[in-house]
């Protein structure tokens, strides 16, 4: 029988577990991974530099060119003119701004795979702090670089992207080491709705800063209080149960208890060969690696270029977006823990499957933000409708968090961190694609019209993910888990233990 958790080894005291004291640091990780991935692309529009005096003037003589039905009613030339002196020095294209926000991903997706391995066969712990460290560091040095020359800010944006690109893999494997299975929702939530959360404060403190101090100010306050989490992270956090300080022996115990089944037989299971074959056959793994990468298209449109949306087709100004665009990612927070806190409960009660809420989850995140977006399309000047099916859409997708990102865990917890480097490599593909595809095609045109053409396409990838992942999706471990074992590749490991089982048993009879 499992014992109960009594964390008295908790730096903390008794009020929390070491395990969830590691969830709510890697959430932190997380979300300053993302919200120094995000805070350019509030920055930037306090960035670019302001047209000149005709050409202010011809925005006010010509603006009610402007206004026909793909425009709001509301828009007028004080209104263009408040967001053109907002603008900042530097003169950049709008292809230049975009491949500066697409540049993150350049460094982002070569980091994937060797960070995964790396963090499976030496430390997922200093990965993470890799990961952190990088990104405090290139965020401090980005004014300087930016006032430089544009290419020394895409060299920082894409060292960014280098350490942000092991973040997902590093944490999957210390979940795989540290979350029992009848938890596992809650704590990948914890950990993965710390990317919504983190893009809430910095998208809402990056308004506020660059409004009132100057964009500089964004990197040099942000990058600073950041590196405050590599102390903690250093200090309180071990690779495994087996290695911490802080922990009680009962909770070392039940999370080794709790994980003891999923382990290989193999006396170094962290030395482990890839069994590539196996997983690249694997429909299992091919369904999460689908559902990652249509989910990421969606996902990337609303995270970067929600805020262009909101100035260019709803015509709020800075500091009206700043706020308008956080409070769904807000929302997302909240959702994520209160469905994964849900779908744990109905597993621990085997009301239902660990296959059933994956897809439940999944599901979420993406049915509904598709049903939005169809209407999103259609819509003319109805800015609360707008901003409501916004919100909708974007809370929605944090069920992704207890959903199919929760899954490589689920079908092999042993290589959970490459299996995440190589769907998130493959996913990371439209974060690279999806601004230069916006930029293109708002860059004549920024009315819903080019919007319509953003938002079908996003529909069109959601309805690939619903219909692949929902047929063939699992919550099973996986026989190549074990990949030490001489056991059929495509079998769930259960139903093979079961068949074993009854094989001992006849023998008996």
């Amino acid at each position: 029988m499992v014992k109960e958790v009594k964390p008295l080894g908790s730096p903390c005291g008794k009020l929390i577990s070491t395990r969830y004291i590691l969830a709510i640091l890697g959430s932190v990780g997380l979300g300053i991974i993302y919200g120094l991935k995000v805070n350019l692309h509030v920055a930037i529009v306090s960035m670019i530099k302001p047209v000149n005096l005709t050409a202010l003037e011809d925005v006010s003589t010509n603006w009610t060119k402007l206004i026909d039905e793909e425009t709001c009613e509301g828009d007028t030339a004080t209104n263009a003119t408040a967001q053109i002196l907002e603008s900042g020095p530097f003169e950049w294209s709008k292809s230049t701004q975009g491949i500066l926000l697409s540049a993150y991903f350049w460094g982002y997706i070569v980091a994937q795979l060797p960070g995964g391995r790396i963090a499976e066969l030496f430390s997922a712990k200093w990965v993470m702090f890799f990961s952190v460290a990088i990104n405090a560091v290139c965020t401090l040095l980005s004014p300087v670089m930016a006032n430089w020359h544009v290419a020394a800010l895409i060299v920082m944006r894409v060292g960014e992207g280098i350490g942000g690109g092991v973040t997902f893999p590093s944490m999957h494997v210390m979940l795989a080491h540290w979350a029992p299975p009848n938890e596992r929702s809650v704590m990948s939530s914890i950990v993965y709705a710390g990317t919504a959360l983190g893009t809430v404060i910095f998208m809402l403190v990056s308004g506020i800063i660059a409004g009132n101090i100057g964009w500089e100010a964004v990197f040099y306050i942000e990058g600073g209080i950041s590196i405050l989490w590599l102390l903690l992270w250093a200090v309180f956090i071990a690779d495994t149960p087996q290695k911490q300080r802080f922990i009680s022996e009962d909770e070392r115990d039940y999370i080794e208890t709790s994980l003891h089944h999923e382990k290989s037989d193999s006396k170094d299971n962290t030395k482990m060969k890839m069994p590539w074959k196996a997983v690249l056959t694997s429909p299992a793994f091919l369904a999460i690696l689908i559902a990652h990468t249509c989910s990421n298209w969606g996902w990337y449109m609303v995270l970067i270029e929600l805020p262009l949306y909101m100035k260019n087709v709803l015509n709020f100004k800075i500091s009206e977006n700043a706020v308008l665009t956080a409070v769904p990612f807000l929302c997302m927070w909240v959702f994520s823990m209160i469905l994964s806190k849900t779908l744990d409960s109905l597993r621990g009660k085997n009301i239902i499957s660990t296959t059933v809420a994956r897809k439940v989850a999944t599901g979420f995140a993406s049915i509904v933000p598709m049903i939005c977006f169809i209407i999103l399309s259609y819509l003319k000047c109805q800015r609360v409708v707008a901003v409501v099916l916004m919100t909708i859409a974007v809370m929605s997708i944090g069920g992704m968090f207890c959903g199919f990102l929760s899954n490589h865990i689920d079908i092999a917890p042993n290589f959970a961190g490459t299996l995440m480097a190589i769907t998130n490599t493959v996913a990371t593909v439209p974060g690279i694609i999806v601004p230069v595809f916006v930029g293109k095609l708002t860059e004549n045109d920024e009315s819903i019209r080019s919007w319509r053409i953003i938002f079908w396409t996003t529909v069109a990838l959601y309805i690939v993910e619903i219909l692949v992942y929902m047929i063939f999706g699992s919550g099973e471990e996986q026989t190549w888990n074990k990949a030490n074992e001489k056991i059929g590749e495509t079998q769930p490991l259960k139903s093979k233990l079961g068949q074993e089982k009854n094989e001992v048993e006849e023998e008996k009879v």
